[in-house]
């Protein structure tokens, strides 16, 4: 059984620190691990058969094949396909394949742009593999997923019909990397089904985990061809997509394009035409064939007017899906351009200034930290907030920018086709004068009175959102939100500088408008009737269990104000445990007393910010109940909580409140005593004694 998912959480965040995840040290996909695979496979003399991604109809998914197709499928090996297989014949190209039956032309046209950048390839296609030397039907790839690379294992079965390939093949019917490739990506989005429909940037950013930058070619910057004349000197990766036609069919237009169809951008060029220098676009279409027919197309009479030298350079006259158009054209008839780079640099072709990353993970909740847009004044403060801080003065001449901000969603699901993107987007404050002093989350009031200096253009819903923009030295607050409220997610927040920037997430020290802290008055005459009503009830060594415990807490402290319920008894059990300073199991009357007081504290807290007056408190009263007991709690702790004390419908009752802050106060002073403040350092038999009885 494996450990708890808080347990799970903790483990991921100190992999990470100690470099797990990154490109050099990738995740396990689904915990499988390639080289003990491979090993046991070796040892065993066996062939490999993916368990996690087995060959049967589960992993094709529904609605690509009729049922009479399904029943034809046969899951071969290689070597059951083609006499010599291969994983590579004669180098990685392009023209090496051809798109099947799944409407993945968005991953294909994504892998054309891979084949151009050898180093980013062999980061995702390690090139080693074979099926010769310690061959046993098994390989792996690599992909960027949400943060993180993941090593993807596969086995080699692919699926046919008629011993043919159904999905992608290679023109060589030995070369079997793309068809490898594919399986492992359609195991990352749950089936090959999954992998239908989508826009190339998403595969260039799993292939890159790098900047991923849009451009709206209905309205493309004026310094267009330099950027892309740039992008394809550097280490990048650019695709494009055509207008959606009437329906999601991929009708073929008299011009030879086809409609709502992905493209990979494969080069750029000046040519001298007619005394003229002309910007050409070169594209290629994944399906292999299938070429734009207007000017400058293969068989275009306008190549006539170029030198020899550069029509031997760049004519090709194949059908093999490459052709070349104007950035005019490209423009009237292409949607949109996506540019996936490693580094940023091609924007402004400077590299003497290098741009710094910082990623953070954050997440959306229901109720606690999902404030919606700034149209929600009362609840946008809600939202995850990041604060940064830009140290060094950077150059605004030449238009020139210094920072990028990407917000990705990260989908919680196993099947790409169940994902639904929310819409999203961010805001980016300066942090002035006074502010400079706060601490914790801003409360509403900043918001109020302080408008966005950046904000992305609209709240979109895509899988990611970015804006790059010019910043001076100075203090920020970058708030990434949902446009409604109470919509959950987790996302990724990435900022990209050129300056030095310092940035933390903001939730951890709350100093907020005041809630009205509670304040508790002792009163001498009130304590004795406490410890009256104690020893009426105790036993004849002064002592309460957790049974009488009950018994007191809901049938006499708190009668009336007990709606659901009252304490059980396990309940009552937590409570003797966390104020039972001997060991017993019972509570004597001075640790009776002290709870009390605690309970009654907590009650009128509760009721204090049980605003809405329905006796239980939502999450957003929830936060304000903390603020008022003068505790700090974080973002993500003040979701754990909702998680483990709310019920269906988000709220929480006066008992389950009082379980939770006294757990809470509980736990904070056990730290305190034996921590050096920032650590904590036990011994197994120790950490099992206080978490067998707190």
């Amino acid at each position: 059984m494996p450990p708890p998912g808080v347990c799970l959480n903790i483990m991921e965040a100190r992999q990470k620190k100690e470099g797990y995840g990154s490109a050099d040290n990738p995740e396990k996909f689904l915990n499988q691990d390639y080289q003990q695979l491979k090993q046991y496979c070796l040892i065993q003399g066996v062939r490999y058969i993916d368990e996690m991604f087995p060959p049967d109809r589960n992993s094709i998914g529904e609605g690509i094949l009729s049922p009479s197709d399904m029943g034809r499928v046969m899951w071969l090996r290689p070597s059951k396909i083609a006499p010599n297989p291969a994983f590579v014949v004669d180098g990685l190209s392009r023209f090496d394949f051809g798109q099947g039956l799944i409407g993945n032309c968005w991953f294909l046209a994504s892998i054309g742009a891979l084949t151009f950048q050898e180093k980013i390839l062999g980061q995702v296609v390690p090139l080693e593999q074979t099926f010769e030397e310690n061959y046993c039907g098994l390989f792996h790839f690599r992909f960027w997923r949400f943060g993180s690379w993941v090593d993807v294992v596969i086995d080699d079965k692919l699926p046919t019909i008629n011993g043919r390939l159904i999905f992608v093949h290679s023109k060589d019917q030995n070369e079997f990397w793309p068809a490898l490739m594919e399986k492992a990506y359609a195991k990352v989005c749950g089936s090959y089904t999954d992998m239908n429909a989508g826009t190339p940037a998403e595969a260039m950013m799993d292939f890159t985990g790098g900047v991923h930058m849009c451009i709206q070619l209905s309205d493309p910057p004026q310094n267009l061809w330099e950027l892309m004349y740039r992008a394809s000197q550097s280490k990048t990766l650019m695709g494009c997509g055509t207008f959606q036609g009437e329906t999601s069919d991929n009708t073929i237009l008299l011009n030879g394009l086809v409609q709502g169809h992905a493209y990979t951008v494969t080069g750029v060029k000046q040519l001298r035409s007619q005394e003229k220098l002309v910007e050409l676009v070169r594209l290629w279409n994944p399906w292999g064939k299938g070429e734009w027919k207007g000017d400058w197309s293969d068989r275009s009479s306008l190549w006539k007017t170029v030198s020899t030298e550069d029509c031997e350079m760049c004519l090709s006259v194949v059908d093999d899906g490459e052709f070349w158009m104007t950035l005019k054209d490209f423009c009237t008839f292409y949607s949109n351009l996506d540019i996936c780079s490693l580094c940023p640099d091609f924007l402004d072709g400077n590299h003497s200034s290098h741009w710094k990353s910082s990623l953070y993970e954050g997440r959306w909740v229901a109720g606690t930290t999902a404030g919606g847009c700034m149209n929600n004044r009362d609840s946008f403060w809600t939202n995850p907030q990041y604060r940064v801080r830009i140290d060094s003065e950077y150059s605004e001449k030449h238009g020139e920018k210094n920072m990028l901000v990407s917000l990705m969603q990260k989908s919680d699901k196993r099947n790409r086709r169940l994902v639904q993107n929310l819409h999203i987007g961010f805001s980016v404050f300066e942090v002035t004068g006074q502010n400079k002093s706060q601490t914790g989350k801003f409360p509403a009031s900043f918001f109020s009175n302080n408008t966005p200096v950046v904000q992305s253009k609209s709240y979109m819903n895509a899988r990611e959102v970015m804006e790059l923009f010019t910043l001076k030295t100075g203090e920020y607050l970058i708030v990434p939100s949902t446009f409604k409220p109470n919509e959950t997610a987790s996302f990724i927040l990435t900022i990209l500088s050129k300056a030095e920037t310092h940035g933390y997430e903001n939730s951890g020290d709350h100093k907020h408008e005041p809630v009205g802290k509670f304040k508790n008055v002792s009163n001498v005459q009130d304590d004795e009737n406490k410890k009256k009503l104690f020893r009426q009830h105790s036993d004849k060594y002064e002592e309460v269990d957790a049974e009488q415990l009950q018994r007191l807490l809901n049938d006499r402290i708190l009668k009336g104000d007990l709606k659901f319920g009252g304490f059980s008894l396990d309940a009552c059990r937590s409570m003797v445990a966390l104020m039972d300073t001997s060991i017993t199991g019972k509570l004597n009357g001075e640790e009776f007393l002290r709870l009390w007081k605690k309970v009654v504290t907590y009650k009128d807290i509760f009721f204090l910010t049980d605003v809405s007056r329905t006796g239980t408190l939502s999450l957003s009263e929830l936060r304000n109940a903390f603020m008022a007991s003068g505790m700090s709690v974080s973002d993500d702790m003040l979701n754990l909580m909702a998680v483990r004390y709310s019920d269906s419908t988000r709220h929480m009752t006066l008992e389950s409140f009082i379980s939770l802050i006294l757990r809470w106060d509980c736990m904070c002073k056990i730290f305190k005593e034996l921590s050096d403040g920032k650590a904590i350092s036990l011994q197994a038999s120790e950490w099992i004694y206080i978490s067998m009885y707190t």
